[in-house]
């Protein structure tokens, strides 16, 4: 009937023979459509409200050809229609579309009313009571489907009418129901309040459509919030009240003046706080989101609670009065281990603190102070727990002491919602120990917190010069500059990690030093770091692509996918992650195995993914790294091995998984990898700082390759400079201590 796509929008009006597939969550359908004319049924896609088979509709949309299940109609709009013969009707009406109405009676109402009948159910229905078998009850059924059929239509053509796509018309209908065309009228910015996926400038397209004035204040005020919601994204807490008022009204194009006075509507409608903050050794007017004040201010108060608790309250007064120099002994003795005296200070440190930060970069004996900690106190009887954001983070601390540990979302019995241990069902541990603090944001912190029991002890232990958590907070920072918290600093590089390449060079470059290409041997007699220079970021790939799929594993014997991990500094360009990772798909997963589309993406079987979101009802979080074990198209299944767990997802989960052969530095935090390709170009230019790069390095266990230019490499070095941000927790908790 149609041999390939064809670009022009066309409309088509059929029957709804049979629906094939519909995710009740975002409305996405398949449906066996016979049109006007046609023989054959035709297969159509796409976001709609819910139909029922035998219904006639009107579709617009293109011919496309998928891949695997050939030509389908793909339609961006879907409405019912009343069919207008006889014969539409009767299976219009027996369809089960009216409650009380089956075939049988569908039947009975055609013979006496014929191709009025559907004229009379919506003008004079009481003319319904003469069909034989329907009373007062079954008319008021038939009625009340009748209408809220009817209801449907018209809301998802009045949606879709005001630019709104057929996917969130599906959503918005199932969150106000009724009152859709209602609340969009009234107010279109609330979508991005209620409807996750719509954000403020798909409203603002919508409140566009509908004629609202730029400077209305019911826009104003929804800009700023979107404004600081951007900022927050950035890793702000809160934003200095001039600084949001200038960047709001850049985003809506309006006056700064205009964009502050909305500011001061929100803040008297509480939808936004105002406070103080200290800021280049000034007071400035600090703005908030409500739920950010209520995370700066309770961390502070409850770290100041922990830190004033007296030794009466505590589990037990310094562990148990435990002696720090047998203490000392016994691990040199019986563990045998030997402590450096800045190790052996930390330790003294770790017995008489309430909080502590262990703070230290790459083979300062940071694991090893730790395993001390637990020996000492496991030996004492004392209940440890240990934790990390991260699944993989918490997996590299359980291989380095030999304790469990598990994430930070686990360990606080998260659900998704909430968190089922809380003030009112505290953790049952007399020490926590936390790795990889520096990536906790003031959220996850908050949280933390209310769990702790007043008796325990809470180490932080994290490298200060990686990069900042994700999500908004600057907290291990925070909690050092407070000056309230006891730091033990590990600054000495232990002799055999001197001997390691990737060490040296992390240290050099955290001391504003160029990497030295080979400062030293692996235990194999292979060197393990390497800078390969090339100007031309295209060749830049092809080398990755060599590196990747033959020198490496050849040299190393690590394999391709498992072992070799790119991260790089942005997402786009040549050298980012989203060229790279359709560059080493196709060079990686060459096998004819299932695949699977959604949008742009295709998911095959063998391809290496990453979860960008917390599923706690799965068990895998944002960062877990897996690979595709198999795909069911036809079921829009894709099953996901992460390390030892298999995991499902449906087609409508997949926008949760994204390409894993090349991560950002970000998104790599918390994992370690055998080995780790960093490409370093000036094309990556406002992203090249010492952090990132450092972060980037720390990231190995066995090889790093640098390939780039110097230049690039020199610039990143250079730059100590990272990004502000504005946060106010340090201030806090000496506030609070102090008084």
């Amino acid at each position: 009937m149609h041999d390939g796509e064809q670009a022009a929008s066309e409309l088509l009006r059929g029957q709804l023979e049979r629906v094939t597939y519909v995710n009740r969550e975002n409305g996405y359908s398949v449906y066996r459509v016979r049109v006007r004319g046609e023989v054959d049924t035709i297969v159509a896609v796409g976001y709609c409200a819910e139909h029922l088979q035998g219904e006639e509709i009107e579709l617009s949309g293109k011919w496309t050809v998928h891949p695997k299940f050939g030509i389908q109609f793909q339609f961006s709009l879907c409405r019912q229609v009343l069919p207008s013969s006889v014969e539409g009707i009767r299976r219009y009406m027996g369809s089960g579309l009216l409650r009380g109405v089956g075939p049988a009676m569908a039947e009975r109402i055609i013979d006496m009313f014929g191709e009025s009948s559907l004229e009379i159910l919506d003008k004079t229905p009481d003319e319904l009571l003469k069909v034989k078998g329907i009373g007062g009850k079954t008319l008021d059924s038939i009625k009340q489907s009748w209408e809220s059929q009817r209801s449907i239509s018209s809301i998802m053509y009045f949606l879709q009418n005001n630019g709104i796509s057929p996917a969130f018309a599906a959503k918005i209908f199932r969150t106000y129901g009724a009152a859709s065309i209602e609340v969009v009228r009234d107010n279109p910015y609330k979508l991005a309040d209620d409807i996750f996926g719509i954000g403020f400038l798909t409203a603002d397209k919508v409140a566009s459509q509908m004629n609202i004035a730029r400077d209305s204040p019911m826009r104003l005020d929804a800009g700023v919030k979107y404004a600081l919601g951007e900022l927050t994204g950035e890793g702000h807490v809160y934003a200095p009240r001039e600084l949001l008022a200038e960047r709001a009204g850049e985003l809506l194009g309006v006056p700064s003046d205009m964009a502050d006075s909305a500011i001061g509507r929100a803040v008297g409608e509480q939808a936004l706080v105002i406070a103080s903050a200290a800021s280049a050794d000034k007071e400035i007017e600090a703005v908030y989101l409500p739920i950010y004040h209520v995370f700066e201010t309770s961390i502070a108060k409850m770290l100041t609670r922990l830190l004033k608790s007296s030794p009466e309250e505590e589990l037990l007064n310094g562990y148990g009065g435990i002696d720090a120099d047998n203490a000392s002994r016994w691990v040199q003795d019986i563990m045998r281990v030997t402590l450096a005296e800045n190790q052996l200070s930390a330790l003294h440190l770790a017995l008489k603190s309430k909080v502590l930060i262990i703070t230290g970069g790459p083979g300062t004996g940071k694991t090893t102070l730790i395993k001390a900690i637990i020996g000492i106190l496991g030996e004492r009887g004392i209940k440890i727990e240990l934790a990390a954001p991260t699944g993989r983070a918490a997996k590299r601390m359980t291989e380095a002491t030999g304790k469990d540990a598990v994430t930070l979302h686990r360990l606080l019995e998260s659900n998704g919602h909430n968190f089922g241990r809380n003030e009112d069902s505290p953790l049952e541990c007399g020490l926590l120990i936390v790795d990889e603090a520096s990536m906790i944001d003031v959220q996850l912190m908050y949280y933390l917190l209310r769990a702790i029991p007043p008796k325990a002890h809470l180490i932080f232990v994290g490298d200060t010069h990686q990069l900042p958590s994700v999500g908004p907070g600057n907290v291990l920072g925070d909690l050092i500059s407070s000056g309230m918290i006891p730091v033990a600093e590990l600054n000495v590089i232990f002799r055999q990690a001197r001997d390691s390449g990737i060490i040296v060079n992390a240290h050099r470059v955290n001391d504003g030093l160029m990497p030295r290409e080979a400062a030293g041997t692996s235990g194999n007699n292979l060197r393990d770091f390497y800078f390969i220079e090339q100007d031309d970021p295209f060749r830049c790939v092809e080398i990755i692509i060599t590196l990747i799929k033959e020198r490496i594993p050849k040299r190393f014997g690590l394999d391709s996918t498992e072992d070799i991990q790119v991260i790089t500094p942005m997402h786009k360009g040549a050298l980012g992650a989203s060229n790279l990772n359709s560059v080493l798909q196709r060079e990686l997963n060459i096998g004819a195995g299932n695949s699977i589309t959604v949008g742009s993406r295709i998911f095959k079987t063998g391809d290496k993914v990453m979860q960008i979101k917390n599923s706690y009802d799965k068990g895998i979080y944002n960062g877990d790294i897996g690979l595709i074990r198999g795909v069911d198209a036809n079921a829009g299944l894709v099953t996901v091995r992460f390390d030892e767990n298999e995991v499902c997802y449906e087609r409508e989960e997949l926008d949760e998984l994204v390409h894993a052969y090349a991560v950002s530095i970000h998104k790599s935090q918390g994992s370690e990898y055998p080995a780790v390709i960093i490409p370093v170009h000036t094309q990556h230019y406002v992203l090249l700082q010492r952090n990132l790069l450092y972060t980037g390095i720390t990231r190995a266990k066995e090889l790093v390759v640098l390939v780039g230019t110097k230049r690039a490499l020199s610039i990143a070095v250079k730059n100590d400079k990272t990004r502000r941000r504005y946060t106010n927790l340090g201030s806090m908790i000496k506030a609070f201590a102090v008084h």
